[in-house]
């Protein structure tokens, strides 16, 4: 049975969800007042009735003190209220503005009633009508007692007037509710359907707009999506881009290669002797070689990260001192200094080495002087005394396919986000005084679960 619930509630649209949320909701407020007003109703009439009948009462007694008689003794005459005024010598005859005779049994229940009054009204309903009647009874003197009674088509008229209108304030209510949530249904799913009908759009290739003017959480999703579109807009570009450099880059080392063996095929050496040609396709063939290994080393490497067990940790001073040895001989000129404490992270040797040397790579690149390697188990950093990066590229730099001024593919420091990410750390640039700084350190809410308990 739930589970046919479930299964015909996935079914309705949103708008209908809604709608039916709404009128379930003013279906069990409605009922909800109905039960109220008629466990309720009841008891407000009773006190309103044995109200009005005190306080005509007051007025009679009043009248009866002042040594009124006739109608005067009744002031406003009212045929819905019956005042008797009952004495204690059985000898005289009640008196009484009814215009009608009351029953044996009400009369035989007033007099009980009266017998037992005292100066203080007492209230009762009598049963000895078809109906139940109030009346009340007050004690004036040693001699009478004052009885009222309310009729009954007075108590149903009453009663009828207060349910109508309780009820008439309960539709103006319920319609009010029901407008404002029928206008909050439709405000959540206009800006929905804009969403809907932009994500068709992107999707068969159209370029559209997306402008929602909310700042709750549909207007942060419509804003997300757009940002999303856009920065897949852009790294379609940069791939774009990517491809046509590469394209470029491989053809002339493919057409040199090409042209040089098709030449010593001939007999015919392009560059002076044979050796100094098969040096010549060396060269453009290890060029060929780095290229594709840079684009095979971004998915490699962030598939062995996201394979390993980072219970198994690494000597980060060994795999420093491989890449240093590596990479010294890049640009002798540069001055490569390193500060560093016995650190081990979580992970694989290849990976980390080739986030060492990456970050080595690009900071010699760029460096005019020097070089420095911090490594600590908090922190590992690369600093190099060359020009800052730009602002506008700083939140981008790790972003697959940007590439610097003498950058090479956009991939290096791709693949050190990958790698560091898997490993439970995060990796940032910064432009600090006559230079720029690369930093690793472990994610805050990773640094129990993934990185060296002593980071």
């Amino acid at each position: 049975m739930m589970k046919s619930l479930r299964n015909f509630v996935r079914n309705l649209s949103l708008t209908q969800q809604l709608m039916s949320v709404v009128l379930a909701f003013i279906f069990f407020f409605a009922l909800f007042v109905v039960l109220f007003l008629a466990g309720n109703i009841t008891d407000f009439v009773k006190n309103q009735m044995f109200g009005i009948l005190h306080q005509t009462q007051a007025n009679v007694i009043y009248n009866y003190k002042a040594n009124l008689e006739g109608d005067a003794l009744y002031g406003a005459n009212d045929p819905n209220i019956i005042h008797v005024i009952i004495f204690t010598d059985s000898v005289k005859k009640p008196l009484t503005n009814s215009t009608t005779t009351l029953s044996g049994d009400l009369i035989l229940e007033l007099q009980i009633a009266a017998d037992m009054a005292n100066e203080v009204p007492s209230d009762y309903i009598a049963r000895s009508t078809p109906k139940p009647l109030y009346f009340t009874a007050t004690r004036i003197n040693s001699d009478a007692v004052a009885v009222s009674i309310i009729g009954n088509a007075y108590t149903n008229q009453f009663k009828a007037t207060l349910f109508n209108s309780v009820i008439n304030i309960m539709l103006i209510v319920v319609s009010v509710i029901f407008i404002l949530l029928l206008t909050w249904v439709g405000y959540l799913i206009h800006p929905l359907n804009q969403i809907r009908i932009y994500i068709e759009k992107v999707r068969n290739g159209e370029n559209p707009t997306l402008k929602i003017d909310r700042h709750d959480e549909i207007g942060e999703l419509a804003s997300a999506l757009v940002s999303m579109n856009e920065e897949i807009k852009r790294q379609e570009f940069l791939k774009e881009e990517m491809v046509q450099n590469i394209s470029h880059d491989l053809k002339t080392p493919i057409a040199t290669i090409k042209s040089y063996g098709e030449s010593i095929k001939d007999g015919i050496y392009p560059y002076e002797t044979l050796e100094k040609s098969v040096d010549v396709i060396i060269e453009h063939a290890d060029r060929l070689e780095k290229k594709v290994h840079s684009l095979l080393l971004l998915n490699r490497m962030g598939y062995l990260a996201s394979e390993d067990k980072l219970d198994h940790k690494v000597d980060m001073i060994d795999i420093v001192a491989k890449a240093m040895q590596s990479l010294k001989v890049v640009r002798p000129e540069i001055k490569l200094e390193t500060d560093i404490s016995p650190a081990f992270y979580p992970g694989s040797e290849e990976p980390w080495r080739v986030v060492i040397e990456n970050l080595l790579d690009n900071a010699i690149r760029y460096a005019r002087s020097h070089v420095l390697l911090h490594l600590s188990p908090g922190e590992c950093s690369v600093y190099n005394d060359g020009p800052s990066i730009p602002l506008d590229r700083l939140d981008n730099i790790f972003k697959p396919y940007e590439k610097g001024t003498d950058g090479q593919f956009g991939l290096g420091l791709t693949i050190v986000h990958r790698v560091v990410s898997a490993y439970g750390f995060t990796v940032n640039a910064q432009n600090i005084e006559e230079g720029v700084r690369f930093v690793i350190r472990p994610k805050v809410e990773s640094k129990k679960k993934k990185a060296d308990p002593t980071l």
